[in-house]
């Protein structure tokens, strides 16, 4: 009988299968292919900038590096409950709290504005990345013709020189005048401590070569002054006479960049009673922080921090005790709401 064609195709797939498994069956086993050793770790970080916009701000994080804090530096509260709340965040205190050192450059389409110039080579070989990064993220230090500076404490202020020459040659530094007549005042240095003279030595050396080129402006922040258009001053002084955050705003969005408000996330937003022994006045500062994260939570501000986890852009929320921080989550630029660039 003659079978119908499906079933003889059937037959002869089987047939064919079946011869393959049994001349498999002859042949050695596979030799395992050789594995080669992986490339050395690379134990680099990436490039420390991170970018966003606000409005049609421009906005580019910068990474200057870290310092390992001792939590001793906090007061008004216990070395328990410092280390409850900093296991409560998974923040290791061995050998110190590592703490970033953050700065921020703005452009408005109009200005290059650095806020804040980290810390060159002030407190160590783990800081000093700012100028790099600043490079890394597609600018030169010749560009930026403008520099906020919310303090004039070294990790702030000692990036503004290298060898004694300024590193931002055509930007005019900007500082609220409380903090220059106490830093910068000899009076001052010669009455301090033997600790904190450093401090002030360090700020008259940042700024000098601004001043020898007349590119060094003072203002008042309590009048809410525009040192360039789109930026306004808010006094937040406590941490330092003059201590300053800058209020960036474009079109609906606003993003204020507060300098040392807190110095440890895990920490102060839980408890912003909680100071550290850098304030000049630690009552003031308390006050100012618990008035600025009061702020921040209501108008659902962006915030940028100097000592918040890189890359310090957040929000500030209201918890049942004291604040949540919210940090930003990394996305693109989405060019679907720019405007054309002029």
């Amino acid at each position: 009988m003659k079978l119908p064609n499906a079933l003889r195709t059937r037959r002869f797939a089987g047939s064919l299968v079946a011869g393959v498994a049994l001349a498999g069956s002859a042949l050695p086993p596979a030799m395992p292919a050789a594995h080669a050793a992986p490339p050395a770790q690379v134990r680099t970080q990436a490039p420390g900038y991170y970018r966003m916009m606000v409005g049609q701000f421009e906005v580019t994080a910068l990474y200057d590096g870290y310092i390992d804090l001792d939590p001793k530096l906090f007061k008004y509260t216990s070395a328990r409950e410092v280390q409850r709340l900093l296991a409560r965040s998974f923040v290791s205190s061995t050998p110190g709290m590592q703490t970033a050192v953050n700065a921020y450059v703005v452009n408005t389409g109009s200005h290059l504005v650095l806020v804040d110039a980290g810390a060159a080579g002030c407190f160590g070989p783990t800081l000093g990345q700012i100028a790099t990064n600043l490079r890394a993220a597609g600018y030169e230090p010749a560009q930026v013709d403008t520099v906020l500076l919310t303090h004039l404490h070294g990790d702030h202020a000692c990036g503004l020189v290298s060898g004694g020459q300024a590193v931002f040659p055509n930007a005019t530094v900007y500082v609220d005048n409380a903090d220059a007549n106490y830093w910068l005042s000899d009076a001052n240095a010669a009455a301090a401590g033997k600790d904190s003279q450093a401090l002030f030595g360090m700020a008259r050396d940042a700024v000098a070569p601004y001043q020898a080129a007349k590119r060094f402006r003072t203002f008042d922040a309590v009048t809410g002054t525009e040192p360039v258009p789109g930026v306004r001053t808010v006094a937040a002084h406590g941490h330092t006479p003059g201590h300053t955050g800058y209020l960036f705003t474009s079109g609906k969005e606003s993003l204020l960049l507060w300098g040392d408000i807190v110095h440890n996330h895990a920490v102060q937003f839980r408890r912003p009673s909680v100071s550290i022994e850098f304030d000049v006045d630690s009552h003031a500062a308390a006050i100012t922080r618990g008035r600025i994260l009061a702020d921040a939570a209501k108008g659902r501000l962006w915030v940028g921090g100097a000592h918040l986890p890189f890359p310090g852009i957040g929000h500030v929320r209201r918890d049942t005790v004291g604040y949540e921080w919210v940090p930003v989550e990394f996305g693109p630029i989405r060019e679907d709401k720019l405007a054309p660039q002029r």
